[in-house]
């Protein structure tokens, strides 16, 4: 059952003298008023309904006349309470809230304690409702405790641990279970022991612990038919049905599930009984019925246009809110976008000077290695030949040749032959003659031996000559990954394939060596990847480098080709 218990303001002792109260002209005291009050309550616990309506009706008007807030109040809970044991939940519900809005403009915490909770059990048992009604259980408790009424702290814990386990929030429930079983022998109520043991039964369900909660469930039920707790006992029947359910004893579950059917359609009955009686009341019962019905009805209507007014209140402010928001949101994107924007043009700015410091630098190279090589073999190699032949021409004269001279000769050979090895590493002389092509056919065939082969493979025509310029770099740029191939792969075979396709030339160098992680940038700076990337950035070009450790190594590049100057003879008219 839900526990809803009227508040019963006190009785003064019933004197003689108030026989003849109401044949008295002048406004009832406020004693007069609660002794109609209390005999309302009376009526109502004898389940004479209409009559206690009446009566609190009269109650009511008397006490609004003496602006008595605590006596409003408690009628008001009693005019709820009639309509709460008639199930005319939204009328009780009505008058709760009114009773509760006069009791927190007293000290009467004893009224304020039962009015949260039977508003607690409005919002739970009947609109479902339970955060709410939990609440309304949490604000009852706070008065219990404030008024150190042990019983009612006990009894407002047990409707708190009902609603936690009604949905399924044991854990939260738990605390006030222990609360109840360590203090109900103590403040002991027999309107509450069959309550009490259903709930155990359900916690132990709850912990798969079937033994204990076969023992409350049976306890709970024993227990409600010896007393009188019809509601509570149905409930019990509910709860023990979902048990064997669970545990797969479906005939026994059936009979309780059947139990529970047959008590709740029995008390059914008697609440239609209940309103039957009321029905046939007298005219004034039925006005007063229907005065309280437009009471409620206006009061619907004013909460309906109220809350109207706060749901349209309460969309504007959102929709402002939500503008507002949206506005900030475009200026912060649109700040953030201009903030990315200047830090990748500053990135894209020193991208490029990075970029334009080296190629100047690659560029710088070439041209001083071209420039050493010229020099070299045009200046230093050609007096080196110089010295030669003037050193042979004395030698001619002066048969007799000495040591000095036969190391001389020596030396200058050694020299000439150095210098000659060093222009031609600088600037091959097959690559300034004949083109990229043989030079690079002529570096295969030199890097080649007993350890690693490397072969060859062209589709483009041998003779076929490109820009002067772009012919170096692009040597320089294979020989640099055929010298890794030979210094860090171990690899025993190596392919360089050369094609030209849409203008553009591709190259394909791959190795069966041991490979490498291409994530990792010490690599890549070791292995001077990096400038060969730069060199070909430099070009307008693209690489792409697949390697895995343990794993051959395959380097693709495309490039687009810069092709030799036309020159152009000039026509001059014939004379």
């Amino acid at each position: 059952m839900r526990y809803k218990q009227i508040v019963i303001v006190l009785i003064l002792l019933l004197n003689p003298s108030c026989i003849n109260i109401f044949s008295q002209k002048k406004a009832p005291s406020k004693k007069e008023v609660t002794l109609i009050s209390n005999e309302a309550i009376k009526l109502m616990k004898e389940g004479i309904f209409e009559k206690s309506l009446v009566k609190s009706r009269l109650a009511l008007t008397y006490a609004i006349a003496l602006k008595d807030d605590n006596l409003i109040a408690a009628t008001y809970n009693t005019i709820a309470a009639n309509f709460d044991q008639l199930s005319e939940y939204d009328k009780a519900f009505f008058y709760y809230k009114k009773g509760l809005a006069h009791a927190n403009k007293t000290n009467n915490d004893v009224l304020k304690n039962w009015i949260n909770n039977n508003l607690g059990n409005i919002y739970c048992f009947d609109k479902k409702q339970y955060e709410k009604g939990i609440y309304y259980y949490k604000k009852s408790l706070q008065y219990s405790t404030k008024i150190h009424d042990s019983a009612q702290i006990v009894f407002t814990k047990l409707n708190i641990t009902w609603a936690y386990f009604d949905i399924g929030r044991y854990n939260e429930g738990l605390p006030y279970l222990k609360y109840i079983n360590k203090h109900h022998e103590k403040h002991r109520d027999e309107s509450t022991i069959v309550a009490l043991n259903m709930l155990n039964g359900m916690y132990y369900n709850y912990k798969n612990n079937p033994k204990k909660a076969l023992f409350f469930f049976q306890n709970a039920i024993k227990l409600g038919n010896e007393g009188n707790e019809k509601s509570d006992l149905s409930y019990s029947h509910h709860e023990f049905s979902k048990f064997l359910l669970k545990n797969g004893d479906y005939e026994n579950a059936y009979k309780n599930l059947a139990l529970y059917n047959d008590l709740t359609i029995k008390l059914n009955n008697e609440e239609k009984l209940n309103k039957a009686s009321v029905a046939g009341i007298n005219l004034e019962i039925d006005e007063y019925k229907r005065e309280i019905d437009k009471i409620g009805n206006d009061y619907k209507t004013k909460e309906y246009l109220l809350l109207q007014e706060q749901s349209r209140s309460r969309k504007i402010v959102i929709v402002i809110i939500l503008t507002l928001l949206f506005f900030f949101f475009l200026f912060y994107i649109f700040s953030e976008n201009s903030k990315l924007k200047q830090k990748n043009k500053i990135k894209d700015i020193e991208s490029q000077v990075q970029q334009n410091i080296i190629n100047a630098s690659i560029n710088g190279q070439e041209l001083e290695r071209k420039k050493i090589a010229s020099f070299l073999h045009d200046n230093i190699s050609a007096l080196l030949s110089s010295a030669g032949l003037h050193l042979n021409a004395f030698t001619s004269k002066n048969p007799t040749n000495t040591e000095e001279i036969i190391k001389t000769k020596a030396i200058l050979e050694e020299a000439h032959d150095q210098i000659r090895d060093l222009s031609h590493e600088l600037m091959p002389t097959l690559l300034a003659r004949f083109g990229l092509f043989y030079a690079l056919e002529d570096l295969c065939e030199k890097n080649s031996n007993s350890v690693i082969q490397f072969n060859y493979s062209i589709v483009v025509p041998t003779k076929t000559r490109y820009n002067e310029d772009f012919e170096m770099k692009m040597y320089f740029i294979i020989m640099e990954l055929l010298n890794n191939i030979i210094k860090h792969s171990r690899a025993t075979q190596a392919n360089l394939i050369i094609q030209e396709n849409n203008k553009s030339l591709q190259i394909k160098i791959e190795d069966n060596g041991k490979g490498f992680d291409t994530d990792k940038f010490y690599i890549l700076e070791g292995f001077g990847i990096n400038q060969v990337k730069a060199r070909i950035n430099n070009l307008k070009g693209t690489i792409a480098i697949h390697s895995k450790i343990y794993s051959c190594t395959s380097v693709t590049i495309e490039v687009p080709i810069t092709y030799q100057k036309k020159i152009t003879t000039p026509v001059f008219p014939s004379q």
